[in-house]
């Protein structure tokens, strides 16, 4: 989502006149109704909160939105980069939660959690009767408060239990950044907040700054944040003066934003990565530097988000971001994708039928076979990786062997999963990949982990061709 954000005063003009229009009057008095003849007694609050302004806003567009005290203090914990949590990173599977990493210095780090631990309960609540969904939703809510925690660690008898409160974290939107070949810089940006330029600007330094051979920035996955995080990371490699984008709106005056004066930007040759879930903030950047040539895109189109949400802070703690005004590529292209049935108009000037940003290079990420789709349902790589790691210490330059691949045929086979010898023998790239990223995972870190199906990945292998520094 891209917010600018109003928080330092109350946005003028918004109390409701002495004289209400027809329109409010008949709600006031069919709300007057309901609280007084229904049937039963009603909740004004939800009423209110839940039905009247949600469906007011909903005839407008699906990113206007109404914010309740709690939803709002967590947008701006969005704009602070900071999370509540216990600094846990999980594999969630249906009715399973397996812990990859503690990170250092975190209430789960501090309590002894450990990689490999299987959290059975949360809160007295079983995980193993919870699908996905479910899963997903008692994770974010047991983050807001002291959650007690039922673990089973591998190889040792009886559970161990656990009672962490959560705490502020610093939330990075550089989310990895390391060397993907020889002095070619590969970062990841999650999303824009007031922290992402400069952490951008951080991590191309630390790998190598101005002597790289190029940098892939990677936006897939990015829904967008803060406007000025965006201008600052497309700054980094565009020259003085150079537009950046384009504001037209019926309340808001047409506007442009250009690089500052002084800039000294990073001139290594550079491929952005966008896909179907690169939104608002991302496209802009990626849309800025593919006008100007900068940079190729490589991936999927984009989802086509180019609206200003305006954010206005309201009585009791609540808020409302409404759409004011469109986004446009320096080059004049709307980013915004069709909605019918909303108010929004949608693209309509050259950027294609779907709107978003057109990739350079169409590439698409390796399907998801029958058999990957099996062995990634059944957890099979993580548990194999703690049942390894109890025999084995592994290294940097550990390798998936013959020897490795025939265990972890026997690991399956007691799960019965029996693949055919021409599913292993298509896959068995794939399952090595796989098992040496999850064996990382939990020996020598998430990041690490990663970084193994990364340089395995098409999308990544693709920029670096069109670079020419594969």
């Amino acid at each position: 989502m891209l917010w600018w954000f109003t928080l330092a005063a109350f946005v003028q003009g918004l109390e409701a006149p002495s004289d209400l229009p027809a329109q409010l009057r008949r709600f006031i008095e069919v709300y007057a109704a309901v609280e007084s003849e229904a049937a039963e007694p009603v909740d004004a609050q939800a009423a209110i909160y839940r039905g009247a302004i949600p469906g007011m806003l909903r005839r407008l567009d699906p990113h206007s939105v109404f914010f309740d005290p709690e939803q709002f203090e967590q947008l701006k914990e969005l704009e602070r980069s900071t999370r509540k949590g216990f600094g846990t990173i999980v594999s969630v599977l249906p009715g399973r939660v397996i812990v990859l990493q503690a990170m250092p210095g975190t209430p789960s780090a501090r309590a002894g959690i450990a990689p490999g631990d299987e959290i059975l309960a949360i809160n007295d609540i079983p995980l193993d009767r919870l699908d996905l969904d479910q899963l997903v939703a008692l994770l974010g809510e047991s983050r807001q408060r002291p959650a007690r925690l039922e673990v089973r660690r591998p190889g040792m008898a009886g559970l161990l239990r656990f009672t962490l409160s959560p705490e502020e974290m610093q939330a990075p939107s550089v989310e990895r950044a390391f060397l993907v070949a020889s002095g070619v810089a590969y970062v990841r940006v999650s999303s824009f907040d007031a922290q992402t330029g400069a952490q951008v600007r951080e991590a191309i330094e630390k790998l190598g700054g101005r002597s790289l051979r190029g940098l892939v920035l990677d936006l897939r996955n990015n829904p967008g944040g803060m406007l000025p995080a965006a201008l600052q990371t497309a700054a980094l490699f565009l020259p003085a003066g150079a537009r950046l984008l384009l504001v037209r709106g019926r309340a808001v005056p047409a506007g442009e934003e250009k690089v500052p004066e002084g800039t000294q930007p990073y001139e290594f040759p550079l491929a952005v990565l966008i896909n179907a879930k690169s939104a608002s903030a991302a496209e802009i950047v990626a849309g800025a530097l593919q006008d100007h040539r900068r940079a190729i895109i490589v991936g999927e189109p984009s989802f086509g988000k180019g609206l200003v949400e305006t954010v206005y802070p309201l009585s009791g703690n609540t808020g409302l971001a409404l759409t004011t005004a469109y986004y446009y590529t320096p080059g004049g292209r709307s980013i915004q994708r069709p909605l019918p049935g909303s108010a929004l108009r949608g693209s309509g000037d050259g950027t294609g039928p779907t709107g978003g940003i057109q990739p350079d290079r169409l590439v698409y990420p390796e399907p998801l076979t029958p058999l990957r789709s099996v062995l990634e349902a059944s957890g099979a790589f993580t548990s194999f990786a703690t049942q390894y790691l109890r025999r084995h210490v592994v290294a940097a330059d550990f390798n998936v062997t013959a020897e490795v691949l025939d265990e972890f045929q026997s690991h399956l086979a007691e799960r019965k999963i029996r693949p055919s010898v021409e599913e292993w023998s298509r896959e068995r790239e794939w399952i090595a990949t796989r098992l040496k990223a999850e064996i990382f995972n939990q020996s020598l870190g998430v990041d690490k982990g990663e970084e193994v199906e990364l340089r395995r990945d098409p999308v990544v292998r693709a920029a670096l061709k069109e670079l020419g520094l594969d």
